[in-house]
């Protein structure tokens, strides 16, 4: 009886010992953010990110104010190894890092003098937050619900990656199927349609910007050929018609397109018009008559705007007579003819497609 008693003594001062030491014991608890490959974003609803985030900011605010006094860092690993060289892997993980930092600050009200911040350039796409807590004494209940969470957050974990890999194949397979030239679309077939025949309506933006209305039609009778007409007509006086700009303009052309889009083209023009301008004491009244060869692209808007860049090369004979004013009367003072060769035409021309 009395070796009972000494013994029953024994277990209990070493059970006396031994739990101050228990109280002090201390575990490491680790939350995993995961990262779509080669990129840097936090996609907090992705992989089973939301339920991670969740559990480690209910973490924290049991741990703030250990936290917050220094007493208690969390420690912040971040991961990449999807990119080319590991100077590339190392700052995609450092921006990963500060992402997951940013997230936490934002909403757990927490510091950045709260964080230790290593990053690596190998294992995965992944950042790690690891806190060492105190361990309390877990009942029968807490340790099965614990591992239920566990059990729950990897079956959605697992269920979101299954997804993303099945959006991924997805994706991949309707990439493949748009770069296969077997459609009507794409393949180049002698039985394909064309469907570019229409008239559409043109305005030089060039010269409405120099106060000279334009405008044009042009008729494709082919996906090839088209048959264009532009038009030009302004007139303006100032300081009591002292000054004046005058013209207007006819110019035809015929151009042919080229390449699979038809968006290239020459073109063969012929232009004639009158003009009279008085920009000094001296004005110049007549005709213009001449063509050349044109070259342009047209950039597709939308399906009923194009944007036409284009340019004129050629000869242009200007036939006029010089004035002057004097009193109000014109009082004419020679005439003058000139050729020129150069650039005889420019335009950003907007096309409308009417039918």
């Amino acid at each position: 009886m009395m070796l009972l008693k000494r013994l029953m003594t024994t277990v209990l001062l070493m059970f006396a010992l031994l739990l101050p030491t228990m109280a002090q014991q201390k575990a490491d608890t680790t939350y995993t953010f995961r990262f779509v490959p080669q990129k840097d974003m936090f996609y907090v609803p992705w992989s089973g990110n939301n339920i991670e985030l969740a559990r480690l900011l209910k973490c924290i605010e049991s741990n703030r104010t250990d936290i917050l006094d220094s007493r208690l860092p969390l420690l912040v690993d971040g991961y990449c190894k999807s990119l080319g060289s590991e100077t590339e892997n190392l700052a995609t993980a450092k921006i990963r890092s500060n992402r997951v930092k940013s997230e936490l600050i934002t909403r757990a009200g927490i510091k950045e003098e709260n964080f230790i911040t290593r990053n690596h350039a190998t294992e995965g796409d992944f950042v790690t937050v690891r806190l060492t807590v105190p361990v309390r004494e877990a009942t029968v209940s807490d340790a099965e619900a614990e591992a239920e969470a566990r059990r729950k957050a990897e079956a959605e974990r697992l269920a979101a990656e299954k997804r993303a890999e099945q959006e991924r194949l997805a994706e991949e397979q309707r990439k493949a199927e748009e770069a296969q030239p077997n459609t009507l679309t794409d393949m180049p077939s002698e039985t394909k349609k064309p469907t570019d025949y229409h008239l559409s309506l043109r305005a030089n933006l060039l010269r409405w910007a120099t106060l000279t209305p334009d405008l044009g039609l042009e008729w494709r009778i082919c996906p090839s050929w088209g048959i264009a007409v532009n038009g030009s007509w302004t007139s303006w006086t100032w300081s009591d018609k002292n000054r004046r700009y005058a013209l207007w303009e006819v110019a035809p052309e015929v151009r042919y397109y080229m390449g699979e889009k038809k968006a290239w083209y020459l073109g063969a023009m012929f232009k004639a018009g009158q003009f009279n301008y008085k920009l000094s004491e001296t004005g110049k009244q007549g005709d213009l008559m001449g063509g050349g060869i044109t070259a342009g692209y047209q950039l597709r808007l939308n399906k009923a705007l194009d944007l036409d860049f284009n340019l004129g090369l050629g000869y242009l004979n200007a036939d006029y007579e010089k004035y002057e004013v004097i009193d109000g009367v014109r009082v004419r003072r020679g005439n003058e003819t000139k050729d020129w060769w150069g650039p005889i035409n420019a335009g950003v021309t907007l096309v409308w497609k009417l039918f």
